[in-house]
């Protein structure tokens, strides 16, 4: 029996949209002469939730001859999370159920298509570390009970970074063992040291060139991608069996393409058109630094005692343009944020998720708070003087330069993968937390075997499966 056309749509062009078109386009059932696939992503620029003097193209650091090139028409294209996020891929991350096999399939892909160049694939280690940072330059020394007082309230708990699920508590970390290549944190500032993970089962990718080249190899393979295109409704057949077709707009006018299958992977805007996935969004910020040499390969989930005398880093419940200027720590707080090494000679550091702007229409509307990044900076340059500016510290004579203050939102709540509700065609794929990157390539096979096969066949959804809240 001769297979019937399929008109897929995919709604998102973050890092699970484009794995999803990828994966479509290399199921045995593909056809490109039978199936049409079209890929919509709202926003029609990569530059949101960046300052104005960020750099805007991570490729111009890589590979020149093998890093993928910014494609006009796919401005837009890794615009939110999956352009600012770290990276960072591990056999150790949740949910265990899909794990193992995104894991294999980054790996797999990198070989293919010369990852390591092209989008910064490299095994690395992952490490816990508990340390008290130097006071910066020009900070004085204030002593008190409390840093009540520096915040104008009761004091704020520990500053909790994204992967605390996995940190050990800080009386269990080892204080010996140091590895001797992690030569770019100051040696008198930390105070102890755990291993989490090895070249065996971690590994890191560049985020936002991973998702250019899937959209890349996707259109190769027959994807159309429309950026600017903002889906307003998914409509159904006569009886509200199935999909029928989607509408959207771009340049101010309607559009509507012929669906028989629709894949929702809006990330944190997914319940803007399915109101019944429980995706919710959390703000985040990051750094990227240009550093004097390159660094070791360690992945770092810091624990950082900041003293009195410290500026106080932005509450969680405030906007940073608040405060005209950090006011000193009257008593310790602890923070935590992460910190990846690049291949490419960069440093990305990152802040904890904060409660203060709304999630807006669209990546391009995400506002940065540049105090939020302002705090990551001093704390992560109080214990590598590697990472601060010319003349501060060893190694940081020449100067790390900051080369961009970045902001996005981390949809939460799942990952959801699979079919929402009793509609035909009607597949979700979204909620992905901090793992997103690591999780994506099995999502995007995953969904690639419910669209052509009418189950998952590589692994099991187990608690991805939107069932179980629908």
């Amino acid at each position: 029996m001769a297979a019937a056309p399929r008109d897929i749509t995919i709604v998102g062009g973050g890092i699970i949209g484009c794995c999803t078109a990828y994966y479509l386009t290399r199921h045995p059932s593909y056809s490109p002469d039978l199936h049409r696939i079209t890929l919509l992503e709202a926003s029609s620029s990569s530059a949101g939730g960046r300052t104005a003097d960020s750099i805007q193209d991570p490729a111009t650091l890589a590979d020149p001859a093998t890093a993928p090139k910014r494609n006009p028409a796919h401005e837009g294209i890794a615009g939110g999370a999956s352009g600012k996020a770290a990276g960072l891929l591990a056999l150790w991350a949740f949910p265990r159920n899909i794990v193992p096999l995104s894991f294999h399939l980054h790996d797999e892909l990198a070989r293919e298509y010369g990852g390591d160049k092209r989008w910064g694939y490299r095994r690395c280690y992952a490490s816990q570390i508990d340390c008290r940072p130097r006071l910066p330059s020009g900070a004085a020394d204030a002593g008190g009970p409390t840093d009540a007082e520096s915040v104008g309230g009761a004091a704020e708990p520990a500053s909790r970074g994204l992967h605390k699920d996995h940190k050990k508590d800080r009386s269990a970390l080892r204080k010996l063992g140091v590895p001797a290549d992690l030569d770019w944190v100051d040696s008198e500032a930390l105070a102890a040291y755990e291993g989490m993970g090895t070249p065996d089962n971690t590994a890191q990718v560049h985020p936002e060139l991973f998702t250019r080249s899937m959209a890349q190899l996707a259109e190769e393979k027959g994807v159309a991608i429309v950026t600017g295109a903002k889906v307003t409704a998914i409509n159904k057949t006569a009886g509200g069996d199935a999909v029928s077709s989607v509408t959207y707009t771009r340049d101010g006018k309607e559009e509507t393409v012929a669906a028989t299958d629709c894949i929702v992977a809006a990330g944190p805007w997914t319940r803007t058109l399915l109101p019944e996935i429980p995706v919710t969004a959390a703000r985040v910020h990051s750094v990227v630094i240009k550093t004097p040499k390159p660094f070791s390969p360690y992945a770092l989930f810091t624990s950082i005692r900041l003293p009195p005398g410290f500026p106080a880093p932005t509450p969680a419940n405030i906007p940073g343009a608040a405060r005209a200027a950090p006011p000193p720590l009257r008593g310790e707080r602890i923070v935590e944020p992460e910190i990846y090494p690049r291949p490419d000679g960069t440093a990305y550091a990152c802040g904890p998720p904060d409660a203060v702007a709304e999630l807006p229409p669209m990546s391009t509307g995400v506002a940065v708070d540049v105090a939020r990044c302002d705090d990551i900076l001093r704390q992560v340059r109080g214990i590598s003087g590697e990472l601060g500016p010319a003349g501060e510290g060893e190694g940081g004579r020449q100067g790390a330069a900051v080369l961009a203050r970045q902001a996005c939102y981390l949809p939460q709540g799942g990952p959801w993968i699979g079919k929402a509700g009793p509609t035909r065609g009607l597949v979700v794929a979204a909620g992905h937390t901090c793992w997103g990157i690591q999780n994506a390539p099995a999502t995007g096979k995953l969904v690639s075997e419910i669209i052509f096969d009418g189950e998952t066949r590589s692994a099991r959804l187990g608690g991805c499966d939107p069932a179980l809240v629908l």
